[in-house]
């Protein structure tokens, strides 16, 4: 069981690793393309580190057959959009205050409201079609519908989003492969280079998680849904978090929230659509239904941030870090619900 944990360890590592490649290849590719940070932020960047917890159901799904697997890609859907709208914001928001007090930055956020109350409001209606698909999971013909309608809104935010006027890119690190390859300025060719490793990277450690996940749930009586629901987005919102708190240490705070609320709309629509069509997707009696709690908890705590920060930007016409760490709170209240469910 000991070398399960590990390998289940190294698999998450290396999804990490590749996602960091993959987030500053994107993030180069925007500055080449002339992008501003609204799209780099929400689009690139967003679904450069949305990735990992994407490619784990899609692995689950297409190239694993059983039950467990397809619990697994459940899990790590619905699990990925809770821990950006609760643990995401709580430590973007944490990283203000220490940023702070280091003297790098004032507890003042400036941010755009207009993308993130974008984002945010997208995030709000795809992910509500989403909890409503779990009640027509038998008829065929509406959950294709939906998983079309959500691909949609997708596809509607990325026009919205790059047509919408925003600040310019500020600076973004070196390509990597540049730097080991000691060139200055990277061309598309190795930008795609580095995508497709990176890539590969993360598809490889995405098959090796599903199939630790799988023993380690059975080692230890665990369900292997409540398992990926917990972990595997914890793991894989990493390049997420790492991020934003990389940005707000620099000021950047719409790229920082914008990296979480773009990574919001996408695994609110593309992996759950893949969920409709390739799973049951019935949230309701998994686990006593703590899949679907989970869910509600993301709405509402999603929902709460967005009318508190609108409230207080029009009164203030600023944003203070506190309303970001509301999320911990509908984090811990999870479980606690959690902990009681397995008592």
């Amino acid at each position: 069981m000991s070398f399960d944990i590990t390998l289940l360890a190294v698999s998450l590592a290396l999804i990490l690793a590749a996602s960091i490649l993959f987030t500053n290849a994107v993030e180069v590719l925007g500055e080449n393309l002339g992008m501003h940070q609204g799209a780099t932020g929400s689009i690139l960047a967003a679904v450069g580190t949305a990735l990992p917890e994407t490619v784990i159901p899609v692995i689950a799904i297409l190239w694993f057959a059983d039950a467990e697997a397809k619990n697994i890609a459940v899990g790590a859907i619905a699990g990925a959009p809770f821990m950006l709208s609760t643990l995401a914001f709580f430590v973007t928001g944490a990283a203000v205050f220490i940023f702070t007090l280091l003297r790098r930055r004032t507890l003042t956020m400036k941010l755009d409201m207009g993308i993130f109350s974008r984002d945010m409001t997208f995030f709000l209606v795809s992910y509500s079609l989403a909890i409503l698909a779990t009640f027509v999971h038998e008829i065929t013909p509406l959950k294709w519908l939906v998983a079309g309608l959500l691909l949609g809104i997708y596809i509607l935010y990325t026009y919205v989003t790059v047509k919408s006027d925003a600040a310019e890119l500020e600076e973004v690190d070196h390509l990597y492969l540049c730097r080991l390859m000691k060139r200055k300025d990277p061309n598309f060719l190795l930008i795609g280079i580095q995508l497709a490793v990176s890539l590969a990277v993360m598809i490889a450690g995405a098959h090796l998680f599903v199939t630790c996940t799988k023993e380690v749930a059975a080692a230890f009586g665990i369900s292997a849904l409540v398992l990926s629901l917990i972990i595997t987005p914890i793991a894989t919102e990493l390049p997420e978090k790492c991020n934003s708190v990389r940005w707000i240490g620099k000021k950047k705070d719409t790229l920082a929230l914008g990296n979480i609320t773009g990574a919001m709309v996408f695994q609110s629509s593309f992996p759950v659509a893949f969920g409709l069509v390739g799973t049951h997707w019935d949230l309701c009696h998994e686990n006593n239904g703590v899949t679907l709690f989970s869910a509600l908890v993301t709405l509402l705590c999603g929902g709460m941030i967005l009318i508190l920060a609108r409230s207080a930007h029009q009164l203030a016409g600023r944003i203070m870090p506190w309303l970001l760490l509301s999320g911990g709170a509908f984090y811990t209240a999870f479980i606690i619900y959690l902990l009681r469910q397995k008592m």
